[in-house]
């Protein structure tokens, strides 16, 4: 990588999302914290609230961004209910990011919020930005099930400790660390960006073939000697493992489609049979699709397909113990069950249905 431009020289460009409505106070405190820490930052404070506010530092008005980005229906604001409300202001935001993105090098993106601002803005960020942009959020939810929020993006989180109400000590404190976190993110992320642009602008080198292999416990032996065999035989080659935990799968399938993987090796298919027989590490329905479609080599395997994966024990469904299922705790978090025959032959069913009706050419599947 050629050496970049002094990152500290360059000016940043920071958007702050937020509900003006309701966290005004705390999302000025955030905006001048960034200012401290980044004198030279544009810093776009953009309003998602219910209720239009006015203030001199808000760079685009609640009532801007719905001029620009116009719902598909009407409503009246003040009386539809919160999820609605959600969920339209996050398809505004969404609509605004990806905007932005596209014009302007947008340098990290930052929020705060309970947990109607936490799923706002999250699913704003989830569906605008590409991953490895800095993307924070302060919020009081951020030490529960995150997994709504985060999704397979790489959303960093930060507990606020005391609501996200008023002036205090802790909240400022908080505040002040997510400023000095996203500025800080900001600029690594600046530098990446700078130093690409000089090896474009100067010798281009030979890219290496990105290959995607899932992994989990039980298969880690097996990917280990994959990732070593092709490191230590090719120079050309870089490995991307990603854990069969759900969010794993789906961000291998996502990278797959903003063609950010070359290959896969879907060594671990585990995630199928937790969306066939209901486990917690689902990657969802369209597991195995994104690969199918693009067209790239992919080799599939059975990789931990005989397990299920549960929460704590006591968390386990009375079904699996009713049935004499083989059941392992895993450790304190994770309860394995062992899939019986009907399950495994509907695992291959979803396995062989996808490449058959997503494979560009079908006839090449074996």
């Amino acid at each position: 990588m050629s050496p970049a431009p002094d990152a500290e020289q360059l000016p940043l460009l920071i958007v702050v999302l937020g509900t003006c409505d309701t966290k005004l106070q705390e999302l000025l405190h955030l905006r001048n914290q960034i200012l401290l820490y980044a004198e030279a930052a544009t810093v776009l404070l953009v309003d998602v609230g219910r209720n239009a506010v006015t203030d001199p530092a808000i760079s685009i008005s609640q009532k801007d961004l719905l001029k620009q980005y116009p719902p598909s229906t009407d409503p009246e604001l003040s009386t539809i209910p919160r999820n609605r409300l959600t969920e339209m202001m996050a398809d505004c935001a969404t609509a605004y990011l990806q905007e932005l993105h596209s014009e302007k090098s947008i340098h990290a993106v930052v929020s705060l919020g309970g947990s109607s601002g936490t799923s706002l803005t999250s699913a704003a960020m989830r569906r605008a930005l590409p991953f490895l942009m800095p993307k924070l959020i302060v919020s009081t939810v951020a030490s529960g099930d995150t997994a709504p929020h985060v999704g397979e993006t790489d959303i960093t989180l930060m507990y606020s400790i005391v609501d996200i109400a008023g002036s205090n000590h802790i909240l400022n404190a908080v505040l002040d660390n997510a400023a000095g976190a996203i500025v800080g993110m900001a600029r690594a992320y600046q530098r990446r960006l700078t130093s690409s642009k000089a090896d474009e602008a100067g010798e281009k080198k030979k890219k290496k073939k990105r290959v995607g292999i899932t992994m989990f416990g039980v298969t880690t032996p097996g990917v280990d000697t994959i990732r070593h065999h092709l490191t230590s035989t090719h120079n050309d080659y870089e490995i991307y493992v990603f854990h069969a935990t759900g969010h794993g799968g789906r961000a291998m399938e996502r990278l797959v489609t903003s063609n950010a993987l070359d290959a896969i090796i879907d060594l671990t298919t585990t995630e199928i049979a937790d969306d066939i027989v209901g486990g917690v590490m689902s990657a969802g329905p369209h597991r195995l699709e994104a690969a199918a479609k693009a067209g790239i080599p992919q080799v599939i395997s059975l990789g931990a397909c005989d397990m299920v994966n549960f929460g704590p024990r006591q968390t386990l469904p009375a079904k699996f113990v009713d049935e004499g299922r083989n059941v392992y705790e895993h450790n304190a978090s994770v309860t394995l069950v062992r899939t019986n025959e009907e399950e495994c032959r509907r695992i291959g069913n979803f396995i062989a249905g996808k490449l058959v009706e997503f494979a560009k050419r079908p006839e090449l599947v074996e």
